[in-house]
């Protein structure tokens, strides 16, 4: 077969005296497999140093940091853990009681239940006491906010200072047996727990 070029004036057809062009390498295939590799890789190297961190095994201390004891020494010469570190108290403590409910002009009937709470300030740092930050949880484990101004004996909005308390009510609306009251420290604080004796 011989090749021949098109007429003048004729158009050209494809194949006639040019070569296709090459067809596109395609890179997804690559940029697939290095971005499972880079995600897996992270993986790998989040168990490391979790593993790491972790320590592993089951003891208290490791091994390694255990001093081996010599034949001259006793165990006389060791504090005890107890004499060393004193006994840390919590920040904040809070305890509960059961209390009669007064009815202040406030109050619309006598559908309440009032707990007497102590908040007391452990901690080196001012505290802010709100009856809104304390909640009341009955026996059925249903949580019951305050309700303001109910109560003749309501807890009073304060700042303690470190080693101050305050004590005062909280009243639920309803009749209910409370189990627990829970402080917060501020709206999205930590929160202390007191049971209700």
């Amino acid at each position: 077969m011989s090749y021949q070029q098109p007429q003048p004036g004729q158009p050209q057809q494809p194949g006639w005296g040019q070569q296709p062009p090459p067809a596109p390498k395609k890179k997804t295939g690559k940029i697939i497999g290095f971005g499972c590799l880079g995600i897996v890789g992270v993986f790998i190297l989040i168990g490391i140093i979790a593993a790491v961190a972790g320590g592993g095994g089951g003891n208290d201390e490791p091994s390694a940091t255990k001093p081996a004891a010599t034949q001259g020494e006793t165990k006389k010469d060791e504090p005890k853990k107890e004499e060393v570190e004193p006994a840390k108290k919590a920040p904040v403590t809070v305890t509960a009681k059961k209390a009669e409910f007064k009815k202040s002009i406030l109050a619309q009937g006598d559908d309440y239940t009032s707990v007497q709470v102590t908040i007391t300030n452990n901690s080196k740092d001012n505290i802010e006491i709100n009856p809104l930050y304390v909640t009341i949880t009955d026996t059925g484990g249903s949580k019951h906010t305050a309700e303001l101004g109910v109560d003749e004996d309501q807890l009073d909005t304060v700042t303690l200072a470190p080693g101050e308390n305050v004590t005062g009510t909280i009243t639920g609306k309803g009749k209910f047996h409370a189990k627990y009251v829970t402080y917060t420290d501020g709206l999205i604080g930590d929160s202390v727990r007191g049971d209700v004796g």
